[in-house]
């Protein structure tokens, strides 16, 4: 019912900032809410920040005030805006849509995120 695909990815140094994007395709997505998630090697996957349909927002804490979740519900798309980035952000990073906490999810791609210098 929705496709994602993510784009933005890339290699950055400390500090440095990149945009993600989770472009959608499908009917009603602006009714789906949509969380951000990364996974580094070894590692657990981890929630990021969340947008609701109504546009609330909510964040981990070791993301708060660094990153920024948004939504175009005209152009389908979620936005993750990420600054002052650190190395401990490197991560394969995903997007999720979800309509409610009980209903099957839609995940996109996936997009590599690499801070180093």
């Amino acid at each position: 019912q929705v496709q994602l695909v993510e784009s933005g990815g890339g290699l950055v140094q400390p500090g440095g900032s990149l945009r993600l994007s989770c472009a959608a395709s499908g009917s009603n997505f602006s009714r789906y809410h949509v969380n951000w998630y990364r996974q580094a090697p070894g590692k657990q996957r981890e929630w990021v920040a969340s947008i609701t349909t109504g546009d609330s927002t909510t964040y981990a804490d070791s993301v708060k005030g660094r990153f920024t979740i948004s939504r175009d519900k005209a152009k389908n798309v979620v936005f993750l805006q990420m600054n002052a980035l650190k190395p401990e952000d490197t991560a394969g990073y995903h997007c999720e849509a979800v309509r409610t906490s009980g209903s099957p999810a839609y995940w996109g791609q996936g997009t590599q995120v690499t801070v180093s210098s």
